[in-house]
Order: C-alpha cells, then structure tokens, then sequence
C-alpha cells in the first residue's frame, strides 16, 4: 500500500474529461516522476490531490495513509502533511522571504529558516527581509517557495515542473534539495516534461489524456523523451512536445 493512492479518479471540465478513471500509487520515501503530453492530466492530478478549489468535484477516491481525504479542504490537507510547489510561485507583496517560510509552521525556528535558504542556495543575509514580490525573480522565488517546503518538512510534496525559470546552478540545487527531501522520509512527486528532472525519480507514470499509459523505472521511461511513445488507443490532441506530435495510434513522429 503506497501513502498517496489514487483510485479511478475522473474529472471533468465543461464537458471535457481531464482525468479519466486514473489510478496510481506513491510509495512512501520514493522520489516519482508524472511525464505526458500537455494537456495530459498531470498538472490537473497535482490539484485535484491538493483539493483546491475548482478540482473538488470529481469521482474516485483519494486516501493518504490508508485513509480517505476525499471531503478535507486544502487546509486540512496540508495538516495531514500534503503540500504543492507552483511552477508559477506566487507573490505576496508586503510580506518578508522571513515571514514566509515561518507561515509554514509555527515551529519554524530562525536557525531552521537561515538552514532552509542555505539549502537552496541563498544567502539567508541578504534574503531573509526581502519581499516576496516582482523584486525576485521567478527562479528566486521557486527556490524560496522550496526553502519553505524544507522548514515545513512534509510527508508528501508535489512539484509542478522544478525546473521551470531557473537557471543550471539553481536546478541543480534543487536536485540537490530533492534528494535531500527524500534522505529526510519524505515522498517526492515530480511533474515534469524534462528527462534531466525524471532522471531524479526511482519511478515513474506515463499519463496520455487522461489516463495512465505506462508505469515502471526510469529507464523505461526516458523512451517517451525521444519520440518512442508506448503505443496506445488514447484519442489524444496534444500540444507539440519537444519537438515530436502524438498521433491517434499514440506514437509521437517528429515534425522537425
């Protein structure tokens, strides 16, 4: 039994169907990576897990350590230790990196917060009073918004594509703190479009319009990355992805 477990979960949008009876498992203290074709789903998945607001209405079940977090608001999902880095993070003018990070728990100790910061790859100095606001970059922002996710130690995180908006050093910080997460117990899921950030996961899941297409190691995944989709009878009209469209059949064929 895994501590996040997805059943036949189904959700759908002015009629059109997002997530179309998904089920998958996350193993406690795995590092998992979600890759597909845009529109797939996975981003969708990440939200409905969350139970944000507009993605609460959907069929299936959710449980986290074997028991059902189907009717808990996003607030009670986070007690419970769920919790969701953007690939957009927001901005909160007004409020301190320092404020921030504490919000994420009220046992959140100054040391905590400069060990945080240090972690990513900021300087705690020169950071800490600064705003959280159009004065940071994206990519400075993402990694505060994981200094956050240190501090507040879950037992489960779900990042929406890591890497988006930084630079080498920060993404290889952030594989750095990735590792570290998992060291510290903690479940990593990954949503990404990019082999670099799937190449971090013991595990992987193949999702194409809707539902899940393949499951299995790393290895077998990274084929998906250079154009040799799992064949399949998924009706899908995704976007073009890294230079390769997916035809009705489900193999992706170059366009270059």
């Amino acid at each position: 039994m895994g501590i996040l477990e997805i059943e036949d979960i189904s959700i759908s949008f002015e009629d059109k169907v997002i997530l179309d009876k998904l089920s998958v498992d996350f193993w406690e203290g795995h590092i998992h990576a979600i890759v597909g074709p845009n529109g797939a789903g996975k981003s969708t998945l990440a939200q409905t897990i969350m139970g944000l607001p507009g993605f609460r209405k959907h069929e299936g079940e959710i449980r986290f350590q074997g028991h059902s977090i189907k009717r808990m608001s996003v607030d009670e999902r986070a007690k419970q230790g769920i919790t969701l880095a953007w690939q957009e993070p927001a901005r909160f003018e007004g409020l301190s990196v320092r404020s921030f990070i504490k919000a994420a728990s009220s046992d959140i100790t100054e040391q905590a917060v400069d060990e945080a910061l240090t972690m990513v790859g900021m300087d705690s100095t020169k950071y800490k009073g600064r705003s959280v606001d159009k004065t940071l970059s994206g990519g400075e922002r993402k990694r505060i918004e994981l200094a956050s996710i240190i501090a507040m130690q879950p037992k489960v995180v779900m990042m929406d594509e890591p890497d988006s908006g930084v630079d080498i050093d920060a993404i290889n910080n952030i594989f750095l703190v990735i590792r570290e997460l998992k060291q510290r117990g903690t479940t990593v899921i990954l949503i990404t479009h990019s082999a670099e950030v799937l190449k971090q996961s013991d595990h992987a899941f193949l999702i194409c319009d809707g539902k899940l297409v393949d499951k299995g190691r790393v290895e077998s995944m990274l084929a998906y990355f250079e154009g040799k989709c799992k064949p399949c009878t998924h009706k899908n009209e995704p976007d073009v992805v890294d230079g390769f469209s997916i035809k009705e059949n489900g193999i992706m064929e170059s366009i270059s």
